[in-house]
């Protein structure tokens, strides 16, 4: 029993379409995949750093709770670090 689809079907050969049209697999594909995951990766990091720049709390997360932001957000690092000095001096 052959299984895999069977032949490829004949297709025009003069179509054209950015993603590479029937059958593309294209000679640079992993490193264009390369470049694209790290344009990607650089963008989010960006945009990651502006938004932890402007983030703003009301309320600071309870001591001893998971807080993810906790290890990024400047000014609950700062609200820790005044919590700790405010604690050892007492």
């Amino acid at each position: 029993m052959k299984q895999g689809g069977g032949p490829k079907i004949p297709y025009p050969k003069h179509v054209w379409s950015p993603a590479g049209g029937w059958y593309a697999q294209p000679n640079n594909w992993k490193s264009n995949t390369a470049v694209f995951g790290l344009t990607v990766f650089a963008i989010t990091a960006i945009v990651w750093k502006i938004s932890a720049e402007k983030e703003y709390r009301h309320k600071m997360p309870e001591p001893g709770r998971f807080y993810p932001s906790r290890y990024w957000s400047k000014q609950v690092k700062e609200h820790e670090r005044a919590q700790a000095a405010k604690e050892s001096s007492t």
